[in-house]
């Protein structure tokens, strides 16, 4: 009986022995999957973390590219508005000036010639000083947004070819004069577009002015125009539409675009009011 009792006491301990090897093995198992895992998920997030700063930076730099090529073509248009009104304003100035310091003549057809130059030179005058007015940078930030869209308006009127009309509601409130000056190319880019292909008889322009957001909505009675094209990046068609929307995007804008043929065309922009986040 002693012996059996010794042999099995020697069982026991070995049995003992086997199962914590097996549980050192288990949990050694557990702990490098467990680091295993770990690593996977520590390297996923560096790769996502990398993923969003590269995307963060193409955007940053798309953004400062935009930015920088706004800057060149501002002081581009300033350069045109200042050889505008220095250089062609001032020699058909002169040539007014010496059509009005003609003697009479009595040839009525010689007169009425000399008449019709007058008028056609006062014309032009007027027409390059509103061009000169339009691409200053200076002026179109000094007379502010919404009274620089309907001088556009009046021009586009004084055509003879569009009829115009302009809404506002709401209290005006004013942006800082870089938002205002991307707002307000965007504008004069929509009514080149729809002076140009449209064939509208009409342009009505309307805005609100809310606490949370300032919006504006151009629509054109013309002949419409299929935008499904836009979807293909590569294709070049609508690149005046995209510089548009990049532009909306500089300044936090949201820039829409709808149009169905033969029932013309509707831009709409909306830019939230930051001084309405600074009140709250």
């Amino acid at each position: 009986m002693y012996i059996y009792s010794d042999n099995y006491c020697f069982m026991g301990t070995q049995g003992e022995g086997l199962n914590t090897t097996i549980i050192s093995v288990t949990l050694g198992f557990l702990l490098l999957a467990g680091f295993i895992i770990f690593f996977i998920v520590i390297n996923r997030f560096r790769i996502n973390r990398y993923i969003m700063e590269k995307k963060n930076m193409e955007t940053k730099f798309q953004q400062e590219l935009l930015q920088t090529q706004l800057e060149i073509q501002e002081q581009t248009l300033k350069n045109i508005s200042q050889e505008i009104h220095d250089n062609i304003g001032q020699a058909l100035s002169l040539a007014k000036l010496n059509l009005n310091t003609m003697p009479p003549t009595n040839d009525e057809a010689l007169q009425q010639k000399i008449l019709n130059s007058k008028e056609l030179v006062s014309k032009a005058i007027t027409d390059l000083r509103d061009l000169s007015r339009s691409l200053d940078t200076d002026y179109v930030q000094e007379m502010g947004l919404q009274r620089t869209i309907e001088y556009e308006l009046e021009m586009i009127r004084k055509t003879g070819t569009i009829e115009t009309s302009m809404i506002v509601e709401g209290s005006m409130f004013r942006f800082e004069k870089q938002k205002e000056l991307i707002l307000f190319r965007i504008v004069q880019e929509t009514f080149n577009n729809i002076l140009k292909h449209s064939g509208a008889k009409s342009i009505d322009v309307s805005i609100y002015y809310e606490p949370a957001a300032f919006t504006l909505m151009i629509k054109d009675d013309g002949k419409g125009v299929n935008l499904q094209p836009l979807d293909d990046e590569k294709s070049n068609f609508g690149l005046g539409i995209r510089n548009m929307h990049s532009r909306a995007k500089l300044i936090g804008a949201d820039f829409t675009m709808s149009s169905q043929i033969g029932e013309g065309t509707e831009v709409k922009i909306i830019l939230p009011n930051e001084r309405s986040n600074e009140n709250k």
